[in-house]
């Protein structure tokens, strides 16, 4: 009799609470529009909404990925630059987006009145979904919606807003949207037939990418000029590679780095191994160079092949009115910094190893297993590709790869013609 009673309960309980509801939703659609937007206003300010710890709503800020195989040069990219110039006019023609305050760190678990301008600011972008709602928890919508937004500006995407990202955050829209107009007409420059195989360096992003029949086959993270040594804007063809090299100091690097450690440490040269050769190849004594002028400039400084070398294990050549080139680098650690301008103007590259691979993919004898044995026997081997493959140095710091995927760089060399998107030298 008591588990009837408890049934009979349970089901009016039941009942009141489905005409309860049913009461409410008549009351929202029959009381108009300012009604609904109560009701909906109510939920979105609920307590329960935007709890931090909520692992499950972090979904709805993946609906569009980041990472693609879709090359910059590519037609395609093209139209998807012309679609975001769209989004982006409509973005500006509706008044941007809020400016993000910059003193705090935000991030997962955090509860603060700013993260409301933050999900306003991101749910313009499009980086976050509006069924995130909007409340002060920087919960797991948030999260997702900032290492998206991270993702495509180039930044480590851990979810915290550091310097970087609010500098990259509170670019204007109007500014956003002239960048993305500069880099159109660069995009529609390159946007023919480069080849079936070819390699583009983009200088803003400090990164590189193979290409092979119009998809992404490997993508490198690179090292570029520094402002004062700008990497030049080139298309050349990857003729050579050289296994275990010598490296040549060029006469930039003699005047503005070498001779000044030379007088600091007359031991500089001995101990990395760099010779100075004279008239037909002979090597001269430092000791014999007076240090405190520029005489040295009239030499040439040539570092032997070995683990401290200046290119460590291989030189990727290509003809370059500038002389520049491609190459691996003793100084893995450079690959971690987020701005990675450190060059005199030529490309060191991250695994290098598999690029080069890559490269000699058509040349005969050439695998992976002979490329690692000639690097361990120390001798300096220069290998000609059996097919040159077309390279590409240039400066593209704005495309899209996706409907809604939108990307931005620092301006760092300033060919942008705005001061803002300089982020780097502001910070």
């Amino acid at each position: 009799m008591a588990r009837r009673v408890l049934l009979m309960t349970t089901r009016t309980s039941r009942r009141s609470f489905l005409a309860a509801a049913g009461a409410l939703a008549s009351t929202t659609i029959f009381s108009g529009p300012a009604g609904a937007q109560d009701v909906i206003g109510d939920i979105l300010k609920s307590s329960r909404r935007g709890n931090w710890d909520d692992t499950f709503d972090a979904r709805a800020s993946e609906f569009d990925k980041v990472a693609s195989t879709l090359p910059i040069f590519s037609p395609q990219t093209v139209v998807y630059a012309e679609q975001a110039i769209g989004q982006y006019s409509n973005i500006v023609g509706q008044g941007g987006w809020p400016m993000v305050p910059a003193s705090k760190k935000l991030q997962l678990g955090v509860v603060d009145p700013d993260v409301v301008v933050l999900r306003k600011r991101l749910m313009i972008a499009g980086d976050l979904s509006t069924t995130a709602g909007i409340s002060e928890s920087f919960d797991t919508y948030v999260d997702a919606a900032v290492k998206r937004f991270q993702a495509r500006h180039g930044l480590p995407a851990d979810g915290v807003l550091g310097n970087y990202t609010y500098a990259a955050m509170n670019v204007s829209a109007p500014v956003r949207l002239g960048q993305l107009e500069t880099n159109l007409v660069r995009l529609r420059a390159m946007s023919g037939f480069l080849g079936d195989r070819y390699v583009m360096v983009n200088i803003p992003a400090a990164q590189i990418e193979a290409v092979e029949h119009d998809r992404v086959v490997l993508r490198h993270t690179a090292i570029v000029g520094k402002i004062d040594r700008q990497t030049p804007i080139l298309n050349s063809a990857i003729n050579e590679v050289i296994v275990n090299p010598y490296w040549n100091a060029p006469v930039s690097i003699v005047r503005k780095d070498i001779i000044p450690l030379m007088r600091k440490d007359p031991q500089y040269l001995a101990n990395n191994n760099i010779r100075i050769l004279g008239p037909e190849g002979i090597e001269l004594d430092p000791s014999t160079i007076d240090w405190s002028t520029e005489d040295a400039t009239k030499f040439r400084f040539r570092q032997d092949p070995g683990s401290g070398n200046a290119m460590a294990s291989v030189k990727i050549n290509f003809p370059s009115p500038d002389n520049v080139y491609m190459h691996d680098t003793p100084q893995q650690s450079l690959f971690s910094k987020l701005m990675r301008f450190d060059s005199s103007g030529c490309v060191r590259v991250q695994n290098v190893r598999d690029l080069v691979t890559w490269l000699l993919r058509d040349t005969p004898g050439w695998d992976r297993q002979r490329f690692e044995a000639t690097i361990k026997s120390g001798e300096s081997t220069p290998v000609q590709l059996a097919v040159p493959v077309p390279v590409y140095f240039t400066y593209i710091s704005a495309w899209s790869t996706g409907d809604g995927v939108v990307h931005f760089r620092d301006d760092v060399y300033a060919r942008d013609g705005v001061d803002e998107l300089q982020m780097s030298q502001a910070l």
